[in-house]
């Protein structure tokens, strides 16, 4: 193997960069030589494939977003879309393929490595959803993004008196929601995988003015619910307004936290060695405190799930 290719895929992750830089350090290092692929699947159909050099990813590792940019495209989901991408690899000498991104773009890469292109994952989302990973790029730093917002909301709420809800990312997974839930203290958590139980969460609230608490916070995952209509709910069985604030893209961006640049540069250098060990169809997970390869068709088509006793843990410390 001579020359590959890294491209991210999907929403953007803080930490993308890191592992850009990453693969292309290591790929030179190891005697490759290393190509970027602008705007992922979109531009690798367009043929917006650039060479990439130490300098190039020099400065890159502490800034947000990702340097190659991302789109997702509809197109590349067709046969023929595929072929022609697999084409422009091919015309470039391509021999190799790395893949940061999340269920979506990991799909892609699963497809390409059954049309006989070798591909290894990497994977990046702050959703935090892919099966077989503790953790993916991105998710370290959203989450201290949300607690610092939750944080100075919280501020307002007390001075006020008020009950927020606070809307965070997450269409199927509630890792983000929860976690914040924990790490902030929130009298309440809204996740999609559990069953919102707004009457409950009502008395709850109303049980800790009694105590003297002067606020009352709500983390709701964006797939769990209406953030205005479970608010205009808890209004009327409250008897006072409920702010709502969500917090959206804010959650992407920022400079990556130092566990998402140490976990993308480790991440971006194992999927390296992979491909030059003769690997395909793999994503790089860590597990506990090592780092393995599990095969792309597990992470996307099986589901990982809420740790129970993370949830009930919320619950407790919520009182």
């Amino acid at each position: 193997m001579k020359r590959i290719a890294v491209l991210t895929g999907g929403g953007d992750a803080p930490g993308m960069n890191a592992a850009v830089r990453s693969v292309v350090r290591t790929g030179i290092y190891m005697g490759l030589e290393v190509m970027g692929i602008e705007k992922a699947y979109l531009g690798m159909m367009e043929d917006l494939i650039i060479p990439l050099s130490l300098k190039d990813v020099g400065g890159i590792m502490q800034k947000g977003g990702t340097m190659l940019q991302t789109t997702r495209c509809e197109e590349f989901i067709t046969d023929e879309g595929q072929e022609q991408a697999v084409q422009n690899l091919k015309k470039h000498g391509i021999e190799g393929l790395v893949v940061i991104g999340g269920d979506g773009s990991l799909t892609g890469a699963r497809d390409l490595h059954n049309r006989g292109i070798k591909v290894i994952g990497v994977p990046g989302t702050i959703d935090n959803d892919l099966w077989g990973t503790d953790m993916c790029i991105g998710v370290d730093t959203a989450l201290n993004t949300i607690i610092y917002c939750v944080d100075n909301i919280k501020d307002t709420a007390s001075s006020h008196e008020r009950a927020f809800i606070i809307e965070v990312m997450g269409r199927e997974s509630g890792y983000l929601a929860l976690m914040a839930a924990i790490a902030t203290g929130a009298e309440e958590v809204y996740i999609p995988e559990k069953e919102m139980d707004i009457q409950a969460t009502a008395t709850k609230i109303q049980e800790g003015h009694k105590r003297g608490k002067t606020h009352g916070i709500i983390i709701l995952a964006e797939g769990a619910g209406n953030a205005y209509t479970i608010g205009r709910q808890l209004k009327n069985i409250l008897g006072y307004e409920v702010r709502i604030s969500i917090l959206g893209h804010i959650q992407r961006g920022g400079s990556p936290s130092a566990f998402d640049r140490q976990l993308g540069s480790m991440m971006g250098a194992e999927a390296v060695k992979a491909l030059m060990g003769g690997k395909s169809g793999f994503m790089v997970a860590l597990s506990g405190a090592r780092y393995s390869l599990i095969p792309l068709e597990e992470a996307i088509s099986k589901k990982k799930t809420i740790n129970q006793r993370q949830y009930e843990m919320a619950q407790v410390l919520s009182l």
